[in-house]
């Protein structure tokens, strides 16, 4: 029987969880995905993800897929597979797709959402779900350099080491911040690929220049001059969802 190529859009909570990679001596996400398939179908696979999203980051559209000969119809696989899963990761939907699609190398873009709780309250219930930052932020400077992202450019100062990624050029479509609602910020940032932590190292520089630490101006500058040690702190991971993946 022919191979089936099969893409799966899967939702998870990260906390408990040492990011999507296959680990020694830790539990991940890829791990558990390609346990409950080989139950469902008797055998091994290998699952790509359309990225490799960090221990304590979650996702609410992750994209993967995985090659098959069962015949095990759509429905059936998608609903045995979330009988089976743990209640913090759930499958969205399935289909099939041609043998090319490749769930990291086919995606054109893809979309990360940033949540802060910018509160002198504390909210223990969503702690793994934000970053909680108690002085008040000035939000518009926070925009303002977010809209010295815009376009392309050599991102290496918001590139943490460790990077496989030979060149740091990516090209970004949108940088916004929608709130403050109910004193959530949600800071959503497209582009055409991300380097290692980009996303947490800009969210942590643009929230220094949000507590007055740094101008836009600087901001400006630290993307100009390619050198991670001139940015500011990486944010924590629990903020961090993978929102969409754009084919």
């Amino acid at each position: 029987m022919d191979h089936k190529n099969i893409r799966l859009i899967l939702a998870y909570d990260g906390t408990r969880y040492h990011g999507w990679q296959r680990q020694e001596n830790a539990v991940t996400l890829q791990e558990v995905i390609e346990e409950k398939l080989r139950v469902m179908t008797g055998e091994s696979h290998h699952v790509i993800a359309s990225g490799r999203t960090d221990a304590g980051v979650h996702a609410l559209n992750q994209v993967c897929n995985f090659l098959t000969r069962s015949s095990i119809p759509l429905q059936s696989l998608r609903n045995g597979l979330n009988s089976l899963l743990p209640d913090d990761m759930f499958i969205k939907d399935v289909a099939y797709v041609p043998l090319h699609f490749h769930s990291r190398y086919s995606a054109r873009s893809k979309v990360y959402e940033y949540r802060i709780l910018n509160s002198e309250t504390p909210d223990i219930f969503h702690r793994n779900f934000l970053w909680q930052i108690h002085p008040p932020l000035n939000v518009e400077a926070m925009v303002v350099c977010l809209s010295h992202l815009m376009g392309s450019h050599d991102f290496s100062s918001f590139r943490s080491s460790g990077s496989g990624n030979i060149d740091p050029v990516r090209s970004v479509l949108k940088a916004e911040i929608h709130g403050p609602e109910n004193g959530c910020l949600r800071i959503v940032i497209e582009a055409d690929g991300f380097l290692r932590h980009m996303v947490r190292n800009i969210v942590g520089t643009a929230v220094e220049a949000g507590l007055g630490k740094m101008s836009p101006r600087r901001f400006k500058e630290i993307v100009s001059l390619k050198d991670r040690r001139l940015a500011g702190v990486k944010a924590p991971p629990q903020g961090l969802f993978l929102a969409e993946v754009k084919y």
